[in-house]
């Protein structure tokens, strides 16, 4: 989870705020960049305007936006320190014996 200003956040998510965006960005944790890519392909062949193309983040990681038919803002996003198990829970430390 992060939280951003809303005019920073709305400018990353390529949407205008004109005050009836809800200020909410949902995301998709994404294994691999090759995954951020095909998540972007599938969400455009399935009628989703991209806002932003995939590419690095000032924060390390590669991702980027699309926006879905109701003009709710998705980032898809692979952060390299993070790893994501068989269930695709987030851990910020590789994962320790019997977890």
């Amino acid at each position: 989870m992060a939280l951003w200003d809303r005019a920073r956040l709305a400018e990353d998510s390529a949407v205008s705020d004109p005050g009836g965006w809800g200020g909410v960005t949902l995301a998709f944790g994404a294994r691999s960049r090759a995954e951020v890519d095909s998540v972007l392909a599938e969400a455009r062949s399935a009628g989703a305007r991209i806002g932003r193309e995939a590419g690095r983040t000032f924060w390390g990681g590669f991702s980027g936006i699309f926006i879905d038919p109701e003009g709710h803002p998705w980032e898809v996003a692979h952060t390299p320190d993070w790893v994501l198990d068989e269930r695709g829970a987030v851990h910020l430390e590789p994962p320790g014996p019997g977890t």
